[in-house]
């Protein structure tokens, strides 16, 4: 089959999508699918860029209600209609289809398969509630050219199926489980112990709640430190807040790639991912639990469709600092539950590897075609 993948957010920028549709692309094309990415060029990009990113229009950041940034995005539409002309795609997979306007500008010229998955869940906020009956026109519109629907959990597709009675598959966020491994010893009784934290640094993810759980736990033990990767609206916010509650053993390292995502995900003794609210999913829990990093996770319900069975013991409610910080200190030194957690995350996660997803994917457009035909 040839395939588009439709993303309405820059490549360039770090997110959790963007990594999910290249590696869509990289596990499509080793089955012999000629796969393509259609995204928007980044702001003042020349570079040259592999054959396997089309790029069209462009992407602008935005800053939401939610305290959260997102992009916008459009292309000439004679651009749009050159590239489809141009390739004669079988399928086009649209990736978060309710961004304006770039998914809705090839929706609308695609003649072939389209399926959709939707990645975001909205927040039970009266801000969200107000944003989506703005955004609910816009996406009711896009509707009845979608051939398929997925989304990567119950929480992400609740508010598709509030607009559509037809049927809406879950396949979750996948993770390249031969490039996250867990270390090859785990030492529960080192003295030195490191909590860490990857992700943005934007109001709803949490990370000053974090910091006071921290506080209280660094009274306690002096021999715990706490190390923030990632950037963001509010980095600058927090790192005053550190100062404020006279954090000492604090890094902010900033945004950091791969390979030392990997690196500290091996090396830490804890992973903490506090999001209050705006998680659909939890690839970050997924690297974690493949790393087998024992992992305490704020209880939204993106994350709570990740940390299941023996997992809910990682869920905590980040606004409560004193049941925070116990959670955080049961689960970085009680070595005998420590080893129950791995166990269970070692064999959990098998079932979100690449492969998998996949071919779940390649299953949903063999029936869509069916159908379209």
């Amino acid at each position: 089959m040839k395939i588009g993948l439709v993303l309405p957010y820059s490549i360039a920028r770090g997110g959790g999508v963007q990594e999910i549709l290249k590696a869509m692309q990289a596990e499509l094309t080793t089955r012999g699918h000629e796969t393509y990415i259609i995204t928007p060029r980044p702001r003042g990009y020349t570079e040259a860029h592999p054959d396997h990113i089309l790029l069209v229009g462009a992407s602008t950041d935005y800053k939401t209600p939610m305290r959260t940034t997102n992009q916008v995005s459009a292309g000439l539409n004679e651009d749009i209609d050159k590239i489809l002309s141009q390739h004669n795609f079988d399928i086009l997979h649209f990736h978060e289809p309710w961004i304006p306007v770039l998914s809705r500008q090839i929706l609308t010229r695609s003649r072939t398969v389209n399926v959709a998955t939707f990645h975001a869940a909205v927040p039970d906020t009266i801000v969200s509630r107000t944003v989506v009956k703005v955004v609910t026109p816009y996406t009711k519109s896009l509707l009845k050219y979608i051939d398929s629907y997925t989304a990567v959990s119950e929480p992400a597709a609740e508010y598709i199926r509030s607009l559509t009675d037809t049927e809406v598959t879950i396949i979750p966020n996948g993770i390249d489980l031969k490039q996250f491994t867990a270390p090859k010893r785990h030492n529960d009784n080192k003295k030195q112990k490191t909590i860490l934290y990857i992700g943005r640094l934007e109001g709803r993810k949490g990370v000053n709640y974090l910091l006071h759980a921290f506080q209280l736990l660094e009274r306690q033990d002096p021999n715990i430190s706490l190390i923030i990767a990632g950037d963001g609206s509010d980095r600058e916010k927090l790192e005053l807040l550190a100062d404020d509650l006279r954090l000492k053993n604090i890094q902010f390292v900033g945004y950091i790639r791969d390979q030392q995502k990997i690196k500290y995900l091996r090396s830490a003794d804890l992973f903490c991912a506090p999001s209050q609210y705006g998680e659909s999913f939890g690839v970050v829990l997924l690297e974690a639990m493949a790393c087998q990093l024992v992992t305490v996770a704020g209880d939204n319900p993106g994350y709570e469709s990740v940390m299941k069975g023996l997992g809910v013991i990682s869920l905590i409610h980040p606004k409560h600092p004193e049941e925070f910080a116990r959670r955080l200190g049961l689960l970085l030194h009680e070595a005998d539950l420590r080893i129950l957690w791995r166990d269970w995350a070692k064999h959990e996660v098998l079932q979100y590897d690449y492969p998998t997803i996949v071919s779940r994917y390649e299953a949903i457009y063999a029936e869509a075609q069916r159908h379209h035909s």
